[in-house]
């Protein structure tokens, strides 16, 4: 039976427009959290794997502004997404959209960068749509494998940033440090005051180091939190 193709919702930025077009998934608050959250040197070669409608690629590039950004995609659909979103973007010059299988992607360069978004439904139903299937479901690429692609790609200096829920986050990272990994950065967040931690944001490092923790709110009682504000304001039409 052939899939549904699933219309994405489009989103308007400062700087930025996202037409989804029949990509995966929508621009989501996990999404926008991480490409704000990410650190990277202003001339970095950034690797946005999994990049959907290019939501990461965009951010970082309006964020580090001498980066150079890949930006890689298994579907076809998301790739269009993409690079229509960057053609239309300030900084088509610095980001270049590829349809390729992470794991068959062979690039010149290592990547001082790399920030994903990654697939985490481990189990139970498959959403009927193949788009947004891939995009939210590991069976298209197991955390394991994509942690040894990572540290393959990245330069050895180089760093790793994802978001994902607490419970898949914790197990990432306990595969990460099993693999050599270290864990550098990881901020806990919180829907609301009165809520648990509901994701994690996390930097992973090829080198030793120290962890840096840190904690976010996103609500507030009368809206988004000050530290929510500080951290997307350069994104957010009405922050």
């Amino acid at each position: 039976m052939k899939s549904k193709k699933l219309k994405t919702k489009g989103f308007n930025f400062k700087q930025f427009c996202i037409e989804g077009g029949e990509s995966g998934m929508p621009v989501s608050t996990d999404g926008v959290m991480l490409g704000a959250w990410i650190q990277s040197p202003n001339n970095a070669q950034i690797l946005d794997i999994g990049t959907g409608t290019g939501l990461l690629a965009l951010m970082c590039a309006q964020r580090f502004t001498e980066a150079q950004i890949t930006a890689v995609d298994i579907e076809l659909t998301a790739i269009e997404a993409a690079q229509k979103n960057v053609v239309q973007s300030p900084w088509s010059a610095r980001v270049s959209v590829h349809h390729s299988d992470i794991l068959d992607f062979t690039p010149t360069h290592p990547f001082q960068r790399i920030i994903c978004n990654p697939p985490y439904f481990n189990s139970g139903e498959q959403s009927k749509h193949s788009q947004r299937a891939t995009a939210r479901h590991t069976d298209t690429l197991g955390h394991n494998v994509l942690l040894q692609r990572c540290y393959q790609l990245l330069a050895e200096q180089g760093k790793a940033n994802f978001v994902l829920p607490i419970t898949e986050g914790e197990r990432f990272i306990e595969l990460a440090l099993h693999q050599g990994w270290h864990l550098s950065r990881v901020c806990r967040v919180q829907p609301s005051e009165k809520k648990l931690v509901h994701r994690l944001l996390f930097e992973l490092a090829k080198q030793p180091c120290d962890t840096q923790e840190s904690h976010l709110i996103i609500h507030s009682h009368d809206g988004y939190s000050d530290d929510f504000v500080q951290l997307t304001r350069e994104f957010y039409l009405k922050m």
